[in-house]
């Protein structure tokens, strides 16, 4: 734990406490084989906050959660949860974490309320105090009504909610959240992004949410990380990601014709990082409301037309595509071929 005293006025004031970071992981390396999942991945998680680590499928995401849950021991790197390390000491770590993982873990045949109860006896709580917090933990949920109904019975959000509660039965100091909303409709996924919060907030607890949701990481997170092919490509605020772009993001939809966008547009200086997905058309330029008109002509010249046109400004996915040459999308898809590619040559063996 760091101390540092303030000066103010020429006379020192009494000695700021700086707490230890809840997470902090350096150098981590993992391989499966001849598939690096991580490439030397390193950052921290301060104490009552909201870390998000962002990602396509496959970028290492749930490789680092593993790590550092002590379920998995890295190749090389460190790594220390709650001020202990994960590999020499994982008894600790495990006592003072809660995991989400990305499928529910939840006892299809047991009620909500023995699925929490059973957790908070493994941690060795007992009688009036476990009581207690289980109905606590049930009613801030909002499972209190559905508390002895079978978990088979819950619907997908209110499994998650479950699961949640369940990992904070025992009051950890770090949650990690695996993909925590994945599957769920926009409505019951906006309703756990304000329990997260409030847990951050109200309890100080320190939580690791990994997502490939860009907007869930911008709403949530008060420091990203963005990871892929097993690096850490990107890190700061949402805002201080977002701020090393300069101008505006502007986005075409085009009707045909889209493979002769990017040369149509070298002629036009002001505009830069051209990218065509698909039928869509993305780049950057200082003035979106005054490149535009440039834009349109030069395209309709070379005979490709714009179905829609978008001036926006910078985004996680601008963020994303400076730092890889890729859009999020284009990562997803390549991730799904991989995996696809990946079992046929497993089926084959």
């Amino acid at each position: 734990m760091a101390v540092t005293e303030e000066v103010r006025g020429g006379v020192a004031t009494a000695p700021r406490v700086e707490a230890p970071p809840a997470i902090e992981a350096r150098g981590l390396v993992k391989s499966y084989g001849e598939i690096q999942a991580l490439a030397g991945v390193g950052f921290s998680v301060a104490p009552g906050s909201i870390f998000a680590l962002l990602g396509p499928n496959g970028a290492g995401k749930s490789t680092t959660v593993k790590i550092l849950t002590t379920l998995s021991a890295p190749d090389e790197g460190e790594a220390r949860v709650a001020g202990f390390d994960v590999l020499r000491e994982p008894g600790k770590v495990r006592r003072r974490i809660g995991v989400v993982a990305q499928g529910s873990a939840s006892y299809k045949d047991a009620t909500g309320r023995e699925t929490v109860r059973l957790q908070g006896q493994i941690f060795g709580m007992r009688g009036r105090k476990l009581k207690a917090r289980v109905n606590e933990l049930l009613a801030f949920y909002g499972l209190g009504d559905a508390a002895d109904r079978l978990v088979r019975d819950y619907s997908g959000g209110m499994r998650r909610r479950l699961d949640i509660a369940t990992a904070l039965v025992h009051r950890p100091e770090v949650l990690f959240l695996d993909e925590p909303t994945t599957g769920l409709d926009p409505e019951v996924r906006a309703a756990m992004w304000e329990h997260v919060q409030r847990l951050a907030r109200d309890e100080g607890v320190a939580v690791l949410l990994t997502t490939h949701y860009l907007e869930e990481a911008d709403r949530l997170a008060e420091r990203i990380a963005i990871i892929d092919r097993g690096r850490i490509v990107a890190h700061g605020t949402a805002d201080e990601l977002k701020a090393e772009l300069r101008g505006d993001a502007i986005q075409l939809e085009l009707d045909g014709g889209a493979s002769a966008a990017p040369q149509a547009l070298q002629t036009l200086p002001q505009v830069r990082d051209v990218v065509v997905d698909g039928t869509m058309l993305r780049a950057r330029t200082d003035d979106g409301s005054r490149a535009i008109p440039a834009v349109l002509h030069a395209l309709e010249a070379a005979g490709v037309h714009a179905t829609s046109v978008t001036v926006a400004r910078p985004s996680l996915d601008d963020v994303y595509l400076r730092h890889t040459g890729r859009t999020f999308s284009e990562a997803e898809a390549a991730a799904e071929q991989e995996r696809d590619q990946a079992q046929q040559g497993g089926g084959s063996k």
